[in-house]
């Protein structure tokens, strides 16, 4: 399979991509990289907002040619040397030239042009869909609804009659794959910055479904349209004595096992007071670390490792505090650790280390996007139960 690119002066530029992988890439450029934080380029949908919300290529966003004025804002922040590759409907759309047009004119001297656009990328891949698709499925049930989050935090609220399918329990449980390759399917997890649901529909392909897509917005967009979830009427509040605060070594603890308090650890990150004895270990990939990060994470892709190879890999000496970008790969990493019930002090001594206490490492449960210069803007999840 090969994309083409047209480079900033609107000259073809060759669009160099290897073989039939799911994700081509370009040169110094990954399109349709899963999250928006894994995409080395930013990708923009020139087509009106009802057409990208029914389908563009992931990690896009949408700028209408007709609406630039209403839609340029989401690229304040974006570095004027930004890799920049615009898209729309195909060969004959116009609109992706205008917005790359604009784009140059307001100073961004990296912009190129996908010509095939989305017609050529969903013969070949997954799109990713907005929340009134998504809607339509579910109130016509038709499309599988997907659920890649933990099984906690499935558990706790999800889309109604979304099957459980956590990204690294899928050689367990593929087999509750529809049989008929042809059934539409949409993945889901916590948001745009939640890799896991992109990761079960790269599966999906690869295993021959043929209608595949990611809500990317996940639970979270989901939530905010004021949808149906599964966590029904509130609980009734009791009123009971207030609980009193748990402290482990400074690190205030959070209601659910293994967290630290959302609010209290968000206010250290804001305010750059996190404590000298706190490690912060960040469990997301190289390219997303890379994209923003928490001031003074050490980067640890937990997902790659086994638990004895993650616990080894932990600081030695400091209560460690892992996050990733939605929560859900921070407490499989956590729980990975306690699940295995590894013993770090044996590792730590085999390797003529210092201990390692592993009743001392948490995750902190939040929603975390932060810029290169490590400015975060966070939204703390709520608790379990």
């Amino acid at each position: 399979m090969r994309l083409r690119v047209i480079a900033s002066s609107l000259i073809v530029a060759g669009l160099l991509l290897g073989g039939c992988t799911n994700q081509p890439e370009t040169t110094g450029a990954t399109l349709g990289n899963g999250p928006r934080s894994g995409a080395k380029a930013l990708l923009i949908d020139a087509r009106p907002n009802p057409k990208y919300l029914g389908g563009t290529i992931p990690s896009s966003l949408n700028i209408p040619d007709t609406q630039i004025d209403k839609y340029i804002g989401q690229l304040d922040k974006v570095a004027k040397d930004k890799e920049i590759i615009v898209f729309c409907g195909g060969w004959d759309c116009e609109k992706s030239p205008i917005v790359a047009g604009h784009l140059k004119s307001k100073g961004f001297t990296n912009v190129k042009l996908y010509q095939a656009g989305e017609p050529e990328w969903a013969s070949k891949n997954y799109l990713e869909v907005g929340t009134p698709v998504v809607e339509s499925a579910f109130k016509k049930n038709s499309a599988l609804l997907i659920d890649a989050r933990p099984y906690a935090k499935t558990m706790a609220e999800s889309i109604p009659g979304a099957l459980y399918m956590n990204d690294e329990e899928m050689p367990a449980l593929m087999g509750r794959f529809p049989t008929d390759k042809k059934t539409p399917i949409i993945t889901f997890c916590a948001g745009y910055e939640c890799h896991k649901s992109h990761v079960v529909a790269n599966k999906l392909l690869e295993l021959g479904y043929t209608k595949v897509s990611v809500y990317a917005g996940g639970l979270p967009a989901w939530k905010e349209a004021k949808l149906q979830t599964t966590a029904g009427a509130k609980k009734v509040e009791v009123a009971t004595a207030p609980k009193k605060d748990t402290f482990v070594e400074g690190i205030k603890l959070g209601e659910d096992e293994g967290t630290v308090d959302g609010e209290w650890y968000k206010a250290l990150i804001i305010s750059d007071k996190i404590p000298a004895n706190v490690a912060v270990i960040d469990v997301r990939s190289a390219a997303e670390y890379a994209n923003g990060h928490i001031k003074g994470a050490i980067n640890i892709e937990a997902g790659k490792l086994k638990a004895t190879e993650l616990a080894a890999k932990l600081p030695k000496g400091k209560m460690v505090i892992i996050n990733c970008a939605t929560g859900g790969r921070a407490m499989e990493a956590f729980l990975k650790l306690k699940d295995a019930k590894v013993d770090v002090s044996k590792i730590f001594l085999k390797l003529k280390d210092a201990k390692v206490d592993v009743s001392k490492i948490f995750y902190f449960d939040a929603n975390i996007k932060c810029d290169t210069s490590s400015k975060c803007e966070i939204k703390v999840n709520e608790p379990l139960g």
